[in-house]
């Protein structure tokens, strides 16, 4: 009877709709676990395709390609240790979320999702069919249940698998990262452990996917809920994890406790990974964003050069008469201290060709937002021209508390390809600014130290678009905006609620109000990363249409 079983964990970052380029990080990482002995290499949820793939599971030449490529694997991987991949299964007219086991040549085990996730970022109903719970494989005379991902948030599966014999839980996953996901995910497989007295392997996938950043973090869990291992967040990473058989059954070995990042950090680490991979995954290699000399666009641009390097990230700033000296000196110190590319482009002559063009039909009228707009829209016009040009993936630099209300131009501020922080209030813009120049890490490809000037933290935020113009000429103060915007986007809470809570009923309604009337701005927004469980596109739909409002 084997009495010792190793099960490499690949942590690894697969490409949607890269077939071929997934089935050869599954080969590397096949052939690595048997340099090192293992019994088992397992890889994530839906690696062969990617995750999540949306409707491109519903192409059929993909789904047979997906399922080609995984046979090749088996025969590929004939002499060696098992190989669990996540791919599609077609059985009959019904397509899955599936897991193979590939041993010997063949595909050894096939097993399929039961539980699909239709909520927040997704909706596997759509696309997958759900299949009735499965026993339990065989590997090297080891009994192994894989619940897939959702599977496991659930009590059901793991038990019913524990009661069909199985000795160890391998659960593949494609977890998107959020707030609190490593501790929410940690709770619940402990839970799972408890309840089948089973150790457990939570692998996870890594690398950024359009809005989505998969975190990994994987885990590794005795019974009783004892942590033996855990993999580190975001990085790529192949580790082995050893099982002994005892009195008990079977008992994962202690390894490696990577340590989890607060919060201030993942949230920094995952708007980079998510802009990297993106850049990476559309196939372009350089950036550019217009540097205001205010905060948004000064953390974008940290974090463009912390994804890309300094030597492919372009600033611009573009004055215009309502633009400061401060504003001129503070960015060109951004963009000195960050080491990328600054360039000047004046948008006055520009802005008064279109006011000369325009002032037959302005005739008669008072200069007020439509010119303020214009000078945003030039902005966006020539950005865009140099990433036409230039073949630079322009970046948009709104922030969670802008693109909630409104503050931001359509077709002017908003333009751009990508934008890493879509989901991030102005108020933690403040702290994310002062952790960037107190920290670096090893996966920053800019300087440390101070790479975001002090001044621009500190001093008032403004658009600059008319003289002497404040954020909070239009807005609340934005500690009171975010505190609001968070009751009635993260809490759903009615505005009678917020009230009872101190704010003035007046400026609730004004919120609420400028929330509802920027619904069609934000569909038209650039994707960006997702922080929370309620960011700007999937996990909050809402009718562009909406004539409802809450009179409570």
């Amino acid at each position: 009877m084997t009495d010792t079983f190793k099960m490499m964990l690949a942590q690894l970052n697969p490409v949607v709709g890269d077939i071929a380029g997934n089935a050869t990080r599954a080969k590397a990482a096949w052939e690595a676990g048997r340099a090192a002995g293992a019994d088992m290499v397992a890889l994530t949820e839906m690696f062969i395709t990617g995750y999540q793939t949306q409707d491109l599971i519903l192409k059929p030449a993909f789904v047979a390609a997906a399922v080609a490529a995984v046979e090749r694997l088996a025969v590929e991987c004939a002499d060696g240790p098992a190989l669990g991949i996540g791919g599609p299964v077609l059985a009959g007219l019904k397509l899955y979320n599936g897991y193979y086991v590939l041993e010997g040549g063949r595909v050894h085990a096939r097993v399929l999702k039961h539980h699909l996730p239709n909520d927040a970022v997704f909706d596997e109903k759509r696309v997958f069919a759900s299949a009735d719970v499965h026993g339990p494989y065989v590997v090297k005379g080891v009994r192994i249940g894989t619940p897939i991902c959702e599977d496991a948030w659930h009590p059901d599966v793991a038990e019913t698998l524990a009661e069909t014999g199985a000795e160890i839980l391998l659960i593949p996953n494609g977890s998107p990262y959020h707030r609190g996901k490593p501790n929410l995910r940690l709770n619940l497989m402990v839970s799972r452990v408890v309840e089948t007295g089973l150790p457990l392997v939570y692998l996870n996938m890594v690398g950024g996917q359009d809005d989505q950043v998969f975190d990994g973090s994987s885990m590794v869990l005795n019974p009783g809920g004892r942590l033996m291992a855990q993999l580190p967040q975001f990085d790529e990473c192949e580790v082995m994890v050893t099982f002994l058989r005892g009195p008990e059954g079977w008992l994962a070995d202690q390894g490696e406790i990577a340590e989890i990042p607060p919060i201030g950090e993942a949230d920094y680490r995952a708007c980079v990974m998510g802009l990297g991979d993106y850049m990476r995954k559309t196939g372009f290699k350089k950036a550019l964003l217009g540097l205001s000399g205010g905060i948004d666009s000064a953390i974008v641009a940290a974090m463009a050069v912390d994804a890309l390097g300094p030597e492919n990230v372009r600033c611009v700033m573009l004055p215009s008469e309502f633009t400061s000296q401060e504003s001129l000196d503070l960015a060109t110190a951004a963009a000195k201290a960050l080491g990328c590319r600054y360039d000047t482009v004046p948008i006055k002559g520009a802005q008064a060709a279109v006011g000369e063009a325009l002032a037959p039909l302005f005739a008669g009228t008072e200069p007020g937002i439509t010119e303020e707009n214009i000078q945003s829209r030039l902005r966006g016009l020539l950005l865009m021209a140099l990433s036409n040009k230039f073949g630079e993936m322009l970046l948009t630099t709104g922030n969670k508390s802008e693109m909630a209300v409104g503050y931001c131009t359509i077709y002017g501020d908003m333009n751009g390809g990508y934008n890493p922080v879509k989901d991030m209030y102005k108020t933690r813009m403040f702290l994310t600014a002062r952790w960037r120049n107190e920290n670096h890490r090893s996966w920053m490809k800019g300087p440390p130290g101070e790479v975001i000037p002090e001044r621009i933290i500190s001093r008032p935020p403004s658009a600059e678009l008319r003289a002497n113009q404040r954020d909070d000429d239009s807005l609340p103060p934005y500690e009171v905006l975010d505190a609001i915007l968070e009751c009635l986007v993260e809490k759903e809470m009615s505005v009678a609620e917020i009230v009872a809570l101190g704010f003035d009923r007046a400026v609730v309604k004004k919120v609420e109000h400028l929330l509802y009337i920027a619904e069609y701005k934000r569909f038209q927004s650039a994707p960006g990363v997702r922080l929370t469980q309620k960011a700007f596109w999937l996990d909050r739909r809402y009718p562009i249409a909406n004539r409802w409002r809450d009179d409570s």
